[in-house]
């Protein structure tokens, strides 16, 4: 993770927010999306996908799709005291509650500072990202989708015997941004636009996506990022990826998964990026999830890491140092 992005983003953020705000309500009209000079609208920019809007309607919405303005405020409101909280805490190993995607994970390394969830909701008002199926959580999994083994977990839910314990994750070799998701930090993405390619270039870990737009046929390589291929349908970019490695990197899918991405753009400041995962391998039926991306004023910034893989080594020197004072404890 990058400091400069978690203290400069929920500035900008903010800025940003202001910005949109006072802007006149012509200037955010479908007639005012930016175009390229061969007439598609322009996908291109620094994205930004942090949401407080979580991946699966929480049980107490029942079966509502949207909240109230005043509830939205409300939330918004709670969301900037935990960051405040967060400002003030000390540094102490904590568990991430199931915020954004309803990503689980623990926290070995510092507190709720470094995390950076963002403070808004989804722009549509809605309960939950998932949009389909209708009660906006994930289908029911098929047996084999219930027996199969989740994947393992980051950091303090394994044993640190050597590097081949360290999820992919751990190791900084994950493959990110497939589909676009909120995580914990570096919510970022940057799309770049020729007529016959679309770049995607994910801040966290680097992830990047060269997708071709027409009709050539989809690599016979599986990938972890999958084969994509893309066309337009109308102002809409849909892109299709199948021949996944392991999956694509959300709810635990196989990897003969099929994703379907639609990127729309709504106006100067918002992308709409709608994506369904069809898994009969995993789920008894496809899933569809909505999300509103922000325009974001910052470049894309380092994403470093283990600063040199140090973090290996000292992950593993530090769990043998807790073993020696268990052991020293026990006599």
């Amino acid at each position: 993770m990058d400091v400069r992005r978690t203290l400069v983003t929920r500035l900008a953020g903010g800025l940003a927010l202001l910005a949109l705000m006072a802007a006149p309500a012509e200037a955010q009209s479908a007639e005012d999306v930016p175009r390229t000079a061969w007439g598609v609208p322009d996908l291109g920019g620094v994205w930004d996908y942090r949401t407080i809007t979580p991946l699966e309607r929480p049980e107490e919405y029942g079966d509502r799709a949207f909240l109230t303005d005043e509830e939205v405020a409300e939330l918004e409101r709670e969301a900037e005291d935990r960051e405040r909280a967060a400002d003030e805490a000390p540094a102490t190993r904590t568990e991430v509650a199931e915020a954004g995607a309803n990503l689980v994970s623990v926290v070995g390394c510092c507190n709720r500072f470094w995390l950076d969830y963002g403070t808004q909701a989804q722009a549509t008002g809605r309960t939950s990202l998932i949009i389909d199926p209708p009660n906006g959580r994930l289908p029911a999994k098929t047996p084999e989708g219930e027996a199969r083994p989740p994947a393992r977990s980051s950091f303090g839910t394994h044993a640190f015997n050597s590097m081949e314990d360290f999820s992919p994750s751990d190791r900084c070799t994950a493959t990110l941004g497939v589909p676009i998701r909120p995580i914990p930090y570096n919510n970022n993405i940057q799309l770049f636009q020729t007529e016959d390619h679309l770049v995607m270039f994910v801040e966290m870990m680097k992830t990047t996506r060269v997708i071709p737009i027409g009709d050539q046929p989809h690599s016979t390589v599986r990938q972890d990022a999958g084969s994509s291929r893309a066309h337009w349908d109308g102002d809409v970019l849909v892109v299709e990826t199948t021949q996944f490695e392991d999956g694509p990197s959300v709810g635990g899918a196989s990897a003969e998964a099929t994703l379907t991405e639609r990127f729309r753009r709504v106006s100067p400041e918002i992308l709409e990026y709608e994506y369904t995962v069809d898994d009969p391998f995993t789920w008894t039926a496809p899933w569809t999830a909505l999300q509103t991306l922000r325009s974001n004023p910052l470049p894309i910034f380092e994403y470093a890491c283990h600063e040199g893989n140090y973090g290996m080594t000292n992950m593993l020197r530090g769990a043998r140092l807790e073993e020696a004072r268990e052991a020293e404890a026990g006599r």
